[in-house]
Order: C-alpha cells, then sequence, then structure tokens
C-alpha cells in the first residue's frame, strides 16, 4: 500500500513516551481534556497522537521535536490529526488556525495511512459542521477534499 508509514520499535518508544509527558503535564497543570472528551482515555489519545506526528514527520522527511510547546504546530508548521480506523473524516476543531495545514493520518500502534492535508479554513464549511458523539460540534472534513500527499 502506498502512503503507509510504520514506525521501528524505537521510534515508537521515543513518540510515546512523548505522549506521556504530554498526559503527565496536563494531570500536573490539572487541565480538561479539550471538546469533551472525557479523561477515560487520556493516555491513549496522547500516545497515539504521537506516534501520528512521528509517522507524518518521518513521512515528510523532517526531524519532529517530542512533546513541543502547548498548542505550537505538531510537526514543523504543521498539525496532525490521528484518527483509529482507515474510513474516519479530519476533524477540525473552531479554535484551530485557519492558516495551519492539518494532516490526516488513519492508523495504531505504529502503522498509519497518511491520507491526506487541507488548510483548517478551506475545511470549515458548514455542510461538514457536525456533533456526531454529542461532545460539541466540530468540521469532519471527508478524506475525498483533502490534498493527496
Amino acid at each position: 500500500m502506498k502512503n503507509i508509514v510504520q514506525l521501528t520499535s524505537c521510534e515508537m518508544v521515543m513518540a510515546a513516551t512523548a505522549g506521556i509527558m504530554r498526559q503527565v503535564e496536563n494531570v500536573k497543570a490539572k487541565r480538561r481534556p479539550y471538546y469533551l472528551a472525557g479523561n477515560q482515555r487520556d493516555w491513549q489519545i496522547h500516545v497515539e497522537g504521537c506516534l501520528g506526528e512521528f509517522a507524518l514527520a518521518k513521512f515528510l522527511g523532517i526531524h519532529w521535536t517530542g512533546k513541543g510547546a502547548l498548542r505550537a504546530p505538531d510537526v514543523g508548521t504543521v498539525d496532525v490529526r490521528t484518527a483509529g480506523k482507515n474510513h474516519y473524516k479530519l476533524i477540525l476543531h473552531p479554535d484551530d488556525d485557519d492558516d495551519r495545514p492539518f494532516w490526516l493520518l488513519c492508523g495504531v500502534n505504529g502503522r498509519y495511512s497518511v491520507k491526506g492535508w487541507l488548510r483548517a479554513g478551506d475545511g470549515k464549511k458548514k455542510e461538514y459542521w457536525k456533533d456526531p458523539a454529542d461532545r460539541g460540534a466540530s468540521w469532519y472534513v471527508p478524506q475525498s477534499v483533502l490534498n493527496k500527499p
């Protein structure tokens, strides 16, 4: 399959450690999860998110800085959304920077399919605005409108 990134065991450990660091920082700062996500999956969300970020950096051939700063771009000047299922859409939130590109990667456990990217402002269209999980509405952008990797 094309556009598949498989992380090595060492890469998974490095990325997972960054995810753990993010979650510990959130616990210490008493931060609440964004978008009514609840805290039952905080650790999983941060670890898989970092694995996806590392995978995109590897795909693009650029250095990934790891834990990073709160609300800073995930990889270089772009953000990453990691989704567990291959058919999931790119989720954009109201406070996402309209000028920043957002990439969608689908997969788990160190194996990801790079689906494409879109500048957030281009994805914030009325027809994509939904609240399917009753966690606060966001834009759910179909993979078919993403720019190809």
